[in-house]
C-alpha cells in the first residue's frame, strides 16, 4: 500500500517567498514576511504533536517540505531550519517516551519562534564541550554567560535553546542544557550578519549575560564529551538530516536552472539548435542529476529510518555525519554543473544560480565538518585508533 505524504507548504506561498529571495539577499534583510506566510500555514508547529495543536509531521515528511522550501529561498529555508530542529528533537524524544522537552512543543503550539544556541567561536568541540559558562542559582535554574555564533532567526527568535560547562566540581563537570526566554533579558544580538551567502538566515552572534533558564526548562546535563543519551542522538538525527534537506532543496532548483538554460541557449556549432542537443552539455546537465537523485534518496530514507526506529546499531552516527557530507558536498557538484552550463550569464550579481553559488558554499561551515565526519565513519568500521 503506497504511503500518503503529508505536505503543508502551498505553492502559491513558495511562489511569493521564491519572488522576495532576491530582495533579501541583495538588501542582507530578514524575511519577515516569508515568516508570516510560514506561520499562516502552520509550519512551525509541523513537528508538534496532533493532540497539542500542531501537524504531526514526521522527520521525512518535514525533511521533503524543506527540500521544497530551500528550492524556493534557500536562506529562508535554513532560517527557518533550526526552529525545526529545537522543535524536531523534542517531537522525537517525547514519541519515544522522554517528556523533558514537552514544554518545547508546548511553546511551539503557541507561538513562540526557538532558535538555536550552540555554536561557539573557538569551540571545536562543538556538542561535545563548551566555552559558554553555565551557573546553577539556589532555584535550580541555570545562567549562561558566553557568546554564540550563527545564531540564525536573530531578529525574531523569542526562545533559545541553548548550553554551557558548569565546572563548579572540578571532578564532575557538566554540560548544562537549557532554554532561555529573549524577554528574560540577559541576551543581545549583535547586528554583524554581512556574509557571501545565506544572508537572510540573519545568523548574527548572540551574547549571553547571565541569560536565565528556569529549572523546569533545563533538560539535560552531560559529561563533556560523546554522551549514548539520546537527546543527543535526537539532536543529531533532525540537525544532520534537516541540514542535508536544506542543502538538497538547492540542488533541486539549480537542476532546473540548468535545464532551463540549456533550452533556451542556442549555438552556433549546431546550426542554433539549443544547447540540450550538444552532446557535452547534456553530460553535465546528466551529471548533476546523479548527484541529485543519490542525495534526495538519501536524505529521505534515512529520515524515514529515524522515524520507524530502524537499527543501525553502532553505525548510527556515522551514518547521520556522512549524510549532512554527501548532501552538502553533491548540492555543491549540482550548482557547479548548472552554472557550466548556464554560462556567463550566471556570474552577474542577479543571476539566481549565482545566489544558489553563494548560498551552497555555507554547507561546508555546519557541523559535522569534513574532518570530523571522516574520523566518526573511520572509527565506525576500524575502531578508535590506538595510542
Amino acid at each position: 500500500m503506497a504511503r500518503i505524504l503529508r505536505t503543508l507548504l502551498t505553492d502559491d506561498v513558495l511562489a511569493r517567498i521564491h519572488e522576495r529571495a532576491p530582495l533579501h539577499d541583495r538588501e542582507n534583510t530578514f524575511p519577515y514576511d516569508d515568516l508570516a506566510d510560514l506561520v499562516g500555514l502552520g509550519y512551525l508547529t509541523a513537528f508538534v504533536p496532533e493532540r497539542l495543536g500542531g501537524a504531526g509531521l514526521t522527520l521525512e515528511e518535514v525533511a521533503r517540505e524543506q527540500v521544497r522550501l530551500a528550492a524556493a529561498a534557500p536562506a529562508t529555508a535554513l532560517a527557518v531550519n533550526m526552529h525545526l530542529v529545537v522543535t524536531g528533537l523534542a517531537a522525537l524524544l517525547v514519541s519515544r517516551g522522554d517528556d523533558s522537552v514537552e514544554f518545547v512543543l508546548r511553546d511551539a503550539a503557541a507561538g513562540e519562534v526557538f532558535a538555536f544556541g550552540n555554536s561557539e567561536p573557538g569551540n571545536d568541540l562543538v556538542m561535545f564541550g563548551s566555552r559558554t559558562r553555565a551557573e546553577r542559582q539556589a532555584d535550580g535554574s541555570y545562567r549562561y554567560t558566553g557568546t554564540k555564533i550563527f545564531t540564525s532567526l536573530s531578529p525574531v527568535w523569542t526562545r533559545l535553546a541553548t548550553f554551557g560547562l558548569d565546572d563548579t566540581d572540578p571532578d564532575d563537570p557538566r554540560l548544562v542544557h537549557g532554554v532561555v526566554s529573549r524577554a528574560d533579558g540577559g541576551v543581545e544580538a549583535r547586528d554583524d550578519w554581512d556574509t557571501l551567502g545565506m544572508r537572510a538566515t540573519q545568523s548574527a552572534t548572540t551574547v549571553l549575560d547571565g541569560a536565565r533558564a528556569p529549572a523546569d526548562r533545563v533538560y539535560r546535563s552531560l559529561p563533556p564529551g560523546p554522551s549514548a543519551d539520546p537527546f543527543v542522538f535526537a539532536l543529531f538525527a533532525v540537525f544532520e538530516i534537516l541540514l542535508g534537506a536544506v542543502y538538497t532543496g538547492i540542488g533541486r532548483r539549480a537542476i532546473e536552472l540548468g535545464v532551463e538554460a540549456a533550452r533556451r541557449r542556442t549555438s552556433m556549432k549546431f546550426d542554433g539548435r539549443s544547447y540540450a542537443q550538444d552532446p557535452d552539455i547534456r553530460w553535465r546537465i546528466a551529471d548533476a542529476v546523479l548527484a541529485q537523485d543519490g542525495a534526495e534518496l538519501q536524505v529521505f530514507a534515512l529520515a524515514r529510518d529515524v522515524d520507524e526506529q530502524a537499527d543501525h546499531g553502532t553505525r548510527w552516527f556515522a551514518q547521520l555525519v556522512g549524510l549532512k557530507v554527501r548532501a552538502t558536498e553533491s548540492a555543491r557538484v549540482v550548482v557547479d554543473n548548472a552554472i557550466r552550463v548556464s554560462g556567463g550569464g550566471s556570474y552577474f550579481a542577479g543571476s539566481e544560480l549565482g545566489r544558489l553559488y553563494r548560498d551552497v558554499l555555507a554547507g561546508i561551515f555546519h557541523p559535522s565538518d569534513d574532518e570530523s565526519a571522516h574520523a566518526t565513519l573511520a572509527t565506525s568500521v576500524l575502531g578508535p585508533p590506538e595510542g
